[in-house]
């Protein structure tokens, strides 16, 4: 028979061993924050990921009475700002606004030091947006379905621009390529600007892009756009049809951002940032800028966002693998 002291000592050896004391979880979830909190934003500034990472900052921040501190970190398929926030301790004051790119380049970048699923804490999903694709107007083609007969009808010969390799634009057209077995090039850029000048131009022919740095060339019929990759009809294009409606479902591509810690926070803090960025996005002034941007508003627990990007990481490990896309195309 074992004894109750000894099987006393074992438990509580096992418990020092295996968790943290919740006492003590608690108790530095009572005093956060202490100090500045710093959000570190893994892509340029005035992007997408940028503008709303720092919008909801500033609204947790006013709400909470918090400082918080937004950081640009671009590069690598947003890896080096991960890997910054990696870097530091799981305190709750480094966080990480990611976009689709974070789930990506675990597929592209297997050397990156890091993984997302394990080594960060989801807390939530801020945003969900889409992509327009718009062809310069010298291309024949006026629907989603006669831009792919042409390409088809010219395989390698005609050319799509994007912001960057592994970017929402430059996956939306290697998954084009995949589910209907055209042949184009991909150009990419170092900035959406020039990217977008040479569609203009005429150096190439189409591009995959979120529809706010566009929606006045379209107007202006300097762009045509063929479709959206959404599931339904975009408030901001409700003219163009979605890429369901053109009979291609499996073109539909959901970027996002989203927030995350490094994993090992106290879960309280993970929950207490959760609940004050559900409460930002909440409001209408931030819906109506989210709107202004051609995005929506998302939210959610961190169970739900993680699962999310389980799910991202997983199809487009498959995209990838399938496609054959490598780091140096």
């Amino acid at each position: 028979m074992i004894r109750l002291d000894v099987l006393h000592r074992c438990i509580i050896l096992l418990a020092a061993l295996t968790s943290i004391d919740p006492m003590a979880s608690l108790a530095v979830a009572q005093h956060y924050p202490s100090q500045a909190i710093h959000l570190v934003v893994p892509s340029a500034a005035g992007t997408p990921p940028d503008i709303i990472s720092r919008m909801i900052g500033n609204e947790v921040g006013k709400s909470r009475g918090w400082q918080v501190i937004v950081e640009n970190k671009p590069g690598a398929m947003q890896t080096i700002g991960a890997a910054d926030v990696f870097k530091r301790p799981a305190d709750g004051y480094t966080l990480v606004g990611i976009a689709l790119a974070s789930a990506v380049a675990p597929a592209l970048l297997p050397h990156v030091p890091f993984r997302l699923d394990a080594d960060f804490a989801p807390i939530v999903k801020l945003a969900t947006a889409y992509h327009v694709l718009v062809v310069n107007p010298s291309v024949p083609a006026h629907s989603l379905a006669e831009l792919i007969a042409l390409l088809k009808a010219n395989p390698d010969k005609l050319t799509f621009s994007s912001g960057g390799f592994g970017s929402p634009a430059h996956l939306a057209g290697e998954l084009l390529k995949l589910k209907t077995g055209v042949r184009a090039t991909h150009i990419p850029y170092g900035a959406l600007p020039h990217a977008i000048g040479d569609l203009l131009n005429g150096t190439n022919q189409f591009q995959f892009i979120t529809p706010l740095p566009v929606l006045d060339l379209i107007s202006a019929g300097k762009l045509r756009a063929l479709a959206v990759t959404a599931p339904a009809r975009m408030s901001k294009l409700k003219d163009i049809p979605t890429v369901v409606e053109e009979g291609f479902p499996d073109l539909i591509i959901q970027d996002f951002i989203g927030l995350v810690a490094k994993a090992g926070t106290p879960p309280e803090i993970v929950g207490e940032w959760n609940r004050a960025a559900n409460a930002a996005l909440s409001a209408p002034r931030v819906r109506e800028a989210f709107a202004r941007m051609s995005a929506e508003t998302a939210g959610g627990t961190p169970e739900e966002f993680g699962a999310f990007l389980q799910g991202q990481m997983s199809y487009w490990r498959k995209i990838i693998d399938d496609a054959g896309i490598k780091m140096h195309q």
